[in-house]
């Protein structure tokens, strides 16, 4: 399996890895800046951005066996890693699975149950039919600040904030994602995500408090699945930190911020 790249910067290398419907530049509110200090390995998932789909890249696991054997042909199992939503999820399961070094997971997806579950389909589903019906307007769209808004409440806490034109091409990617309707519907309706009782490496968890996709409550599954991680809240973040507060988010990456919320603080999750 080919994943269309790019890599900047020196140091200790460090795989970024998109979520649902993004790509590589997904990152790039922060991507500069952490390879100021790291080699910064960015990727395509299969059937997103530029990279082709395989077979079975319409679901979870199809994603998760093409990301490590796409980590072994590249020889960098143990490579630290960072991921966003489902990206967080694929890069604890390749924590699970032994094949990550250092692992910060913002806002993973895979922990969802009940009617969690049909609301993710639900919304997910209607913000992309609303987004690729309004494909040809939304860079007109994305320069007007309610309208970015009523785009992106569900998914930032301050939508109004956001670079227009960064906006512009996140929404005409997550359009032009061509498994996202698969993907939606195996995320939503397959297993949770597994967990594992020890990793030798250490696992950050990253959580929006006003994520409105993947509930905050969530996090206390993720902490359960993953007892020995440790837990970071963004007090002030939607769903993808990195967008929100990227200073916090590259601090918390590359290990210059403390953790500011212990497991026991879950209890009021």
């Amino acid at each position: 399996m080919t994943f269309h790249q790019t890599r900047s910067g020196h140091g200790q290398p460090l795989l970024l890895v998109h979520g649902l419907g993004g790509s590589i530049r997904s990152w790039d509110p922060i991507s500069p800046t952490l390879s100021r200090s790291r080699e910064v390995i960015a990727l395509d998932l299969p059937g997103h951005g530029r990279t082709p789909e395989e077979r079975d890249s319409g679901t979870f696991d199809g994603l998760a066996c093409s990301l490590a054997d796409w980590l072994d042909a590249e020889q960098l199992d143990g490579i630290d890693m960072v991921g966003s939503s489902m990206g967080a999820r694929l890069v604890r399961e390749m924590a699970r699975r032994g094949k990550a070094g250092r692992v910060v997971a913002l806002d993973p997806g895979g922990f969802w149950k009940g009617w969690e579950r049909t609301f993710f389909r639900t919304t997910i589903t209607a913000s992309i039919a609303l987004v690729r019906a309004l494909r040809p307007a939304l860079p007109a769209i994305t320069r007007n600040v309610a309208g970015r808004t009523a785009l992106m409440i569900q998914l930032s806490a301050r939508p109004w904030a956001l670079d227009p034109a960064f906006l512009c091409q996140e929404l005409e990617a997550l359009a032009d994602t061509r498994t996202i309707r698969s993907l939606v519907a195996d995320l939503a309706t397959g297993a949770a995500q597994e967990g594992t009782p020890d990793t030798s490496k250490p696992v950050v968890i990253g959580w929006g408090r006003k994520d409105r996709l993947c509930l905050p409550r969530q996090a206390c599954r993720a902490m359960s699945a993953f007892p020995n991680a440790a837990m970071h809240w963004f007090e002030d973040s939607g769903h993808f930190p990195m967008w929100d507060q990227p200073a916090e988010t590259t601090e918390l990456i590359l290990g210059d911020k403390g953790i500011s919320h212990t497991p026991d603080e879950l209890t009021k999750c």
